[in-house]
C-alpha cells in the first residue's frame, strides 16, 4: 500500500492538496481546514474532507449523462490508508483558468453587485430583487480563479471569450447552467435549495471535462427549502455560519484590518461539522456514517 510521501506533492490551495500519481493520474486530497474571507483558519472541522470527498462522488455520479468528468475511483488500491475516504483518484486535466459560476439565486457579492449596477456581471436583472430572491432563470456569472490568499473576482462572460477563446466559452457556460439545473432539481426535491455554486473543468483530449470538486458545502450555497424567506441572510447548510460568526461582535475580529481571524468556539467547530454532515445526508439520502472511501 502506497504512503502519501511517495506521491510528489504538486499543489496546495486552501482546503486541498494535489499529488501526482503517474503521467495520467493525480490524488486530490480534501483537509479538514475551512477557509473564510481568503485566510485560512486556525480552527479545523472534524470529517470535513470526508464530507466534500463523499458528496464529490455522489454528484459526479448523478452528472454523468450531462458532463463527462475526472474521477477514476474513490476506493482505489493506489489511494494510501491515510488520506482514504477525503482523497480522490482522478485523471490529469489541462484546467481552464476560470471559476464557472452559476446562480439561481441573489446571494453574496451577486447581492453586491446588483445593488450597486442593478446587473451580475454584466447580466441585467429585473428592480426590485432582494437578497434570497429567486432569479428569472439561472444565470453564468464567471470569475476569476484567484491564488491562495486573493479574492476571487467576478468577471463578464467577454473576459471569459479573452481568455480562453470564443466556443470554449460557450462550452463551458452551456455546460455550467446544465449541471446547475440538473444539480438545484435533484436538491429540490430533498428540501434543499441550490442558490449558487461554482465549478472548474479542465480539458481532456480536447473535450471540455468537469475536475476539481463538485457542489459541496464549500463551493455552494444551500438553503432549506422551508425557512426561505427573501429580503434577508438565509439560514444555509454552508460555512456561510462560519463567516457569521467571523463578523459578529462575539469574535472580536474586524475583517476590513486584514489581520488574520480568530480561532473558532467549539461549539462553532460542532455546529459546522453538523451542517456539512446535515447538507451531505439530506442531499443524498444517505448516511454519513455509511462513507467509507
Amino acid at each position: 500500500m502506497p504512503t502519501l510521501a511517495e506521491y510528489p506533492q504538486i499543489a496546495a490551495g486552501k482546503v486541498r492538496q494535489i499529488h501526482a500519481v503517474d503521467d495520467d493520474h493525480l490524488l486530490l486530497v480534501a483537509s479538514d481546514r475551512i477557509s473564510a474571507y481568503d485566510f485560512v483558519l486556525e480552527s479545523e472541522i472534524p470529517d470535513k474532507g470526508r464530507v466534500l470527498t463523499a458528496m464529490s462522488v455522489f454528484w459526479f455520479d448523478l452528472l454523468a449523462d450531462v458532463v463527462p468528468n475526472h474521477l477514476v475511483a474513490w476506493d482505489d488500491p493506489r489511494i494510501p490508508d491515510e488520506v482514504r475516504g477525503r482523497a480522490l483518484l482522478v485523471d490529469r486535466l489541462d484546467m481552464l483558468p476560470v471559476e464557472a459560476v452559476a446562480r439561481g439565486y441573489l446571494a453574496g457579492s451577486g447581492t453586491a453587485d446588483y445593488q450597486r449596477t442593478g446587473s451580475v456581471c454584466g447580466i441585467e436583472l429585473p428592480p426590485g430583487l432582494v437578497e434570497g430572491s429567486r432569479l428569472p432563470e439561472p444565470i453564468f456569472t464567471p470569475a476569476t480563479k484567484a491564488a491562495v490568499g486573493e479574492h476571487d473576482e467576478n468577471v463578464s462572460y467577454d473576459a471569459v471569450v479573452a481568455t480562453i477563446g470564443a466556443e470554449l466559452a460557450a462550452q463551458v457556460r452551456e455546460l455550467t447552467l446544465a449541471v446547475y439545473a440538473k444539480a438545484a432539481a435533484h436538491a429540490e426535491t430533498r428540501g434543499v435549495i441550490l442558490a449558487d455554486t461554482k465549478f472548474e473543468f479542465g480539458l481532456r483530449g480536447g473535450r471540455v471535462v468537469l475536475g476539481d470538486e463538485v457542489l459541496t458545502p464549500d463551493s455552494s450555497r444551500f438553503w432549506p427549502v422551508e425557512t426561505h424567506d427573501p429580503g434577508r441572510p438565509q439560514p444555509s447548510f454552508d460555512k456561510q455560519y462560519v463567516r457569521d460568526w467571523l463578523t459578529s461582535p462575539e469574535s472580536g475580529w474586524d475583517r476590513r484590518a486584514q489581520t488574520p481571524p480568530p480561532p473558532l468556539p467549539d461549539e462553532v467547530v460542532r455546529a459546522t461539522r453538523d451542517r456539512y454532515v446535515q447538507a451531505y445526508e439530506q442531499i443524498t439520502g444517505l448516511s454519513f456514517a455509511d462513507w467509507t472511501g
